[in-house]
């Protein structure tokens, strides 16, 4: 029996107040707030202290949190990102989301379930929660590993195939017409809403967003992006489509435009917010007095949801090239249900397309495995070492192996750890004197094109001895930790410290509230990061390694007075494109191989012109063979590596000029 009822407003108000309140305490426990969310509407919905009602006008408000949620993911849809990706996006994720959506399927048919009902129920299996998954590999830095970009790879995908779900469950809510008419007739109608809004975006939209934006109105420009996303939901939905569809088509049509990171900034606070509403509602449909008459059914899919698709990620991970350790822990980041199944479970409850015993027992096990998951995600490395111990040494030595490799024939060297933007301007210092490094880093992006530069980068876990000890530490002169991970810093000076008590390290900070930590673990030198965090830092280095003081201080002002601009020319890792998301105008590195049928192959450098799209060649390799700035009338040949600088529109220009003319 309800305890109190509100009004539509009051009750909004409750929601609010009990979502600032539980949220809140999830983030201090570390857990998502989506758990918080749903504990929110489970706990005053109708099922529980029936505080706020099961409103159609609560639920109706919080729909357009899916629809903002899908405006956004469409303004981040690129083209080109998806044919880099393509093997991993569309070969592991397509695979993965054709199969569990298959298994899912047969096994609820195998039940007794309908085909509409059971291909939505393999649909709701198959998505994996994206906000859980990518903010906690982010947290845990290990986005840019390879089991982080196997996942992140696979949640692409199921963001794009969550499409034809949406497409096809108002079509599958008439049970007279069968399974296949639906489909065709759901994907015929999409085809048409997809062709009306492309071609109103292309021929009306970007004019207007163009003079809208000369307007300098910021709250005019909030408008219009609210009123063209809520336009498409609304055309989509009276072709007898969803609302969330039209969202997407209008983000990605506007995604093209060179406004999407401003428009990108002005949507998330409707999205965050009205997300969070949507959340409440799942939560408020849970029946928690129910729960004790199905508990053996919920339990039953919560083991098998999240063990077979743990399963089947594990497998297709390592049909597709992944070592077993990596495919195990890209199993157990994904084998979690999502927003998008939340969102696919509550149209088709809305559709009459699940019954509700049914609809209950999947919304509690997708609740159940979500807030099992952040768990699963912190620990994954210590569960794929427990199940899988002798795979899990093999990894590591494979590892060690490839960083050993790359320092062959080192000694007296520097090794850093971490290749971001401090760890590339020392090793550009270093390299100005001749002296020799090696760099580990987990991000495959950076190392990929430094190592094409002809950096000497390895992808390696400087947090593990064996890789340090691959890398030549016992030769070393010097040890740089150049990332603000405290922890990881903690760990890498009580493994060094045992072995060489000696070996001068250097530690960069955020700032200098455990500067004396630090030190006591065993830090030569903790440089709390500033300005020029990066001129201390190698002016420190090259005292240890033996450069006079003297001549290093000159070394140090000489650039501040002249160089500054090689500060900047760094290759872009993914916590560098986020917090420049906002600057068009941001410089940086990039590279471009030269094959056969280049533009630029049999040409010098100056002929292609690139000055006047105000690109620079700062670096040419050539068969192995690093030359920084070369000479103008240098001849390009095919194979040849050029590292350009610029800023990002401009070498999207220059790499097309250099390949196609």
């Amino acid at each position: 029996m309800a305890f109190m009822q509100y009004g539509i407003l009051p009750g909004i108000l409750v929601l609010l107040a009990s979502a600032v309140v539980f949220t809140a305490l999830f983030r201090r426990a570390r857990l998502p707030p989506v758990l918080g969310y749903l504990v929110v509407g489970a706990i005053v919905g109708p099922y529980g202290l029936g505080w706020i009602p099961d409103h159609d006008t609560i639920r109706e408000l919080a729909e357009f949190g899916v629809v903002f949620l899908m405006f956004t993911i469409g303004l981040e849809f690129s083209l080109s990102k998806m044919i880099a990706m393509k093997h991993r996006v569309f070969g592991l994720g397509g695979l993965q989301v054709l199969i569990t959506t298959s298994v899912a399927m047969g096994l609820a048919i195998l039940r007794g379930t309908n085909i509409s009902a059971a291909f939505l129920i393999g649909g709701v299996v198959a998505m994996s929660s994206t906000a859980i998954v990518s903010k906690q590999l982010t947290d845990q830095l290990e986005l840019n590993t390879e089991h982080g970009a196997n996942a992140i790879s696979i949640l692409l995908f199921q963001d794009l195939a969550v499409i034809p779900f949406l497409i096809l469950i108002p079509s599958l809510a008439d049970k007279s017409a069968g399974f296949l008419m639906p489909l065709v007739y759901a994907m015929l109608k999409a085809g048409m809403a997809m062709l009306l809004i492309l071609v109103l975006g292309r021929w009306i939209l970007r004019p207007l967003f163009t003079e809208i934006a000369k307007s300098r109105s910021l709250e005019i420009f909030t408008l219009t992006v609210l009123l063209v996303a809520m336009s498409a939901a609304w055309l989509t939905q009276e072709l007898g489509l969803s609302l969330a569809l039209g969202a997407f088509l209008a983000g990605m049509m506007l995604g093209e435009t060179k406004f999407r990171q401003q428009i990108e900034v002005e949507i998330r606070p409707f999205r965050d917010v009205l997300l969070g509403l949507f959340f409440v509602t799942i939560g408020m449909l849970l029946d928690l007095a129910g729960l004790p008459k199905i508990w053996l059914g919920v339990t039953i899919i919560v083991v098998v949801l999240v063990l077979g698709k743990m399963l089947i990620i594990t497998v297709l991970s390592r049909l597709t090239g992944s070592n077993l350790q990596n495919s195990l822990r890209t199993g157990l980041l994904l084998a979690q249900g999502g927003e998008f199944g939340f969102a696919l479970l509550t149209l088709a409850i809305n559709n009459d397309i699940l019954s509700t015993q049914l609809s209950q027992a999947v919304l509690a096990a997708l609740v159940f495995s979500m807030a099992m998951s952040p768990f699963i995600i912190r620990y994954n490395e210590q569960i794929s070492k427990w199940l899988l111990p002798n795979s899990s040494k093999q990894s590591e030595q494979d590892s060690s192996t490839r960083v050993e490799d790359s320092a062959k024939g080192l000694s007296g060297h520097v090794i850093i750890c971490g290749f971001g933007r401090v760890g590339q301007n020392l090793a550009n210092i270093l390299s100005m004197e001749g002296l020799e490094y090696i760099a580990l880093d987990l991000d495959p992006v950076i190392v990929q094109n430094a190592r094409l530069a002809g950096e000497r980068v390895s992808f390696g876990d400087s947090g593990n001895f064996l890789i340090l000890k691959a890398a030549g530490i016992f030769e070393a002169k010097a040890l740089i930790i150049s990332f603000n991970d405290l922890h990881s810093a903690f760990k890498i000076l009580q493994q060094v410290r045992l072995h060489l008590p000696d070996l001068p390290i250097l530690v960069r900070t955020q700032d200098d509230s455990e500067l004396k930590r630090l030190q006591a673990a065993g830090a030569t030198e903790v440089i709390p990061e500033t300005l020029e965090a990066s001129l201390t830092l190698a002016f420190h280095t090259l005292v240890f390694v033996g450069i006079s003081a003297a001549r290093a201080m000159r070394q140090i002002r000489m650039i501040r007075t002249d160089r500054y601009q090689l500060l900047n020319q760094v290759f872009p890792s993914q916590e560098i494109e986020e917090k420049y998301l906002n600057d068009p105008d941001r410089e940086q590195l990039y590279v471009v191989s030269l094959n056969q049928e280049a533009y630029a192959v049999g040409k010098t450098i100056s002929e292609l012109n690139l000055s006047r799209n105000e690109v620079s060649v700062t670096a040419l390799r050539r068969g192995g063979i690093r030359t920084s700035d070369p000479e103008p009338d240098t001849q390009l040949k095919a194979g040849d590596v050029l590292v350009l600088y610029g800023a990002v529109p401009n070498l999207q220009l220059a790499e097309q000029q250099v390949l196609e003319g």
